[in-house]
């Protein structure tokens, strides 16, 4: 089968970065499923692994955790699923990816493909949509439904993959007033369309551009990138007893600074549930089938920021290079081979 892999973590601008392969055809375990991808989305987590993880000796690393397709074979111990289900899913960040004609993946963390939308459209949404509602709902636990209470979230980084979904979840979900954070005029227009009551400029301290808008402080905070470098503006804009939730890796954090107000932080990763094997592993499914239904009930709608072509090293190279720029909006997604 075709499938664009790498050697060596070299730039995106190397052609020898990400390579046309052939790759012999994966057979299902027990709780698998085959899935024909049919399209894929870009995330920074597989220019990260790209640029640090080497493979061994003569092996290909597949990337790719983002997908949607149609189910082709089931292992013998799957329930959820029959051939010929078209589904959504990330995946796991401990099996090969899938850039690739076929993938496999425990159907513990698949859900169904939101039916109003078409493969591209559906791929741009499963990593993000684990993140963003995992953030919301069980880190920093907000509780569903309309009464505020007086809570406010800041989103720093609202116009990104995570940013774009989290920002919808938090406005159709919650009662909380949703403040997101963009320092370009599109991407605050793309924040804004995505339910932000308010946006402010991350290129300015966080602080004073709350009060500028006579916002004295929030509750609660989603930082999704650079947060060594806002973490004394976080700070001081939240609330004594505040909470913090974080996705990004910086390099070093001084947490000491939470100490003064009691504020609690809390980091998200989604493939926590798939390389632990938690009990709750099924909970990805669910959730996934929940993002599915709300978009058919048009509450969500799908990031989909750019399309980048059929599914090939040279496109999958520019969008790991648009991706690392950080200017990116939205999800990138690739679509057919």
């Amino acid at each position: 089968m075709k499938a664009i892999g790498y050697q060596q973590s070299l730039p995106a601008d190397d052609p020898r970065s990400l390579l046309d392969i052939e790759l012999p055809e994966p057979t299902p375990g027990p709780r698998d499923l085959l899935v024909e991808v049919r399209a894929i989305s870009v995330n920074p987590v597989d220019t990260k692994i790209r640029t640090r993880m080497q493979p061994d000796e003569g092996q290909y690393q597949v990337l790719g955790w983002d997908v949607a397709g149609v189910v082709r074979a089931v292992g013998a111990e799957v329930s959820l699923f029959q051939p010929g289900d078209e589904v959504y899913y990330a995946g796991a960040l401990d099996r090969p990816g899938a850039n690739s004609e076929r993938h496999l993946v425990d159907e513990r963390l698949v859900g169904r493909k939101p039916a109003s939308l078409d493969f591209a459209a559906a791929a741009a949404l499963p990593l993000t949509s684990i993140t963003a509602w995992e953030l919301l709902f069980d880190r920093l636990q907000i509780a569903e439904g309309n009464e505020s209470n007086g809570q406010r979230l800041l989103i720093v980084g609202a116009a990104g993959g995570v940013g774009s979904i989290l920002t919808q979840l938090a406005r159709q979900l919650t009662g909380l007033q949703v403040i997101g954070t963009a320092s370009r005029g599109e991407t605050r227009d793309w924040v804004r369309d995505r339910g932000a009551h308010e946006v402010i400029d991350h290129s300015q301290p966080l602080a004073a551009e709350l009060q500028r808008l006579n916002i004295a402080d929030v509750t609660h905070v989603a930082s999704l990138t650079h947060t060594d470098l806002h973490l004394a503006q976080i700070v001081e804009a939240l609330q004594p007893q505040g909470r913090l939730a974080l996705i990004d890796d910086p390099a070093s954090l001084d947490i000491s600074l939470l100490k003064r107000k009691s504020l609690s932080l809390h980091w998200e990763f989604m493939y926590t549930r798939s390389l632990y094997q938690t009990p709750d592993m099924v909970e990805q499914h669910r959730l996934l089938n929940r993002v599915a239904e709300l978009v058919d009930s048009g509450v969500l709608k799908t990031t989909l920021g750019e399309h980048y072509g059929t599914i090939n090293a040279e496109n999958l190279r520019r969008a790991h290079a648009f991706i690392e720029s950080g200017k990116a909006k939205g999800k990138i997604v690739l679509e057919g081979f």
